[in-house]
């Protein structure tokens, strides 16, 4: 059986166990040895990170053929109407690719939020608004090129959930293991 570990990775830590300049890394925050990223996030983005023991399971977890669905929270600059948001569900071409259709809407602040530190730039002429993003892909800055590619530039990124994987009862900077496999992601468990 796979040890899965999910961990909330906090803004400026890199998605590796060796810090790089001014990022911190999971060394600081995660004492388990042989487990390794599956999925990375950019050292500006937070959220849920998995890391396995399994190379089998990493890979799967990765490779969006399998189209494991990941969730975003973007909370954006600007409040997108219907028709950017249509935009992204059709699909939206950038530079290198066209990014496949999104499930996209229009969110609340998500609920148990925490604060971010640092704080995102505060411009009281212009608000901001959360949108929950959907997508099997993860190419390099996928998510921030989308919504900016639409006209709302993206202030905070959070990773909600990696299939049926979620942040729920995890602050920034804890993990929680599990033993599992597949199966965990598809939803079809019990912990």
């Amino acid at each position: 059986m796979s040890s899965l570990v999910l961990f909330n990775k906090p803004y400026g830590v890199l998605s590796q166990f060796t810090p790089e300049g001014k990022w911190r890394a999971l060394d600081e925050f995660i004492p388990v040895k042989g487990v390794y990223v599956a999925g990375r996030l950019d050292a500006d983005s937070e959220g849920l990170l998995i890391l396995t023991d399994d190379g089998k399971l990493q890979a799967w977890i990765a490779d969006p053929k399998h189209k494991q669905e990941k969730t975003y929270w973007a909370q954006v600059e600007g409040v997108p109407d219907e028709a950017a948001l249509d935009k992204l569900r059709a699909g939206i071409a950038l530079s290198d690719f066209t990014a496949k259709p999104a499930k996209a809407r229009l969110i609340g602040e998500p609920p148990g939020l925490w604060r971010r530190d640092p704080p995102i730039r505060y411009r009281a002429a212009i608000p901001t608004s959360w949108l929950e993003i959907r997508i099997a892909e993860g190419k390099n800055r996928q998510v921030r090129r989308m919504t900016a590619a639409i006209g709302y530039p993206t202030l905070r990124l959070i990773r909600a959930a990696i299939g049926a994987a979620t942040l729920d009862g995890l602050a920034p900077g804890e993990w929680r293991k599990i033993d599992g496999s597949y199966l965990y992601l598809q939803g079809k468990f019990n912990e």
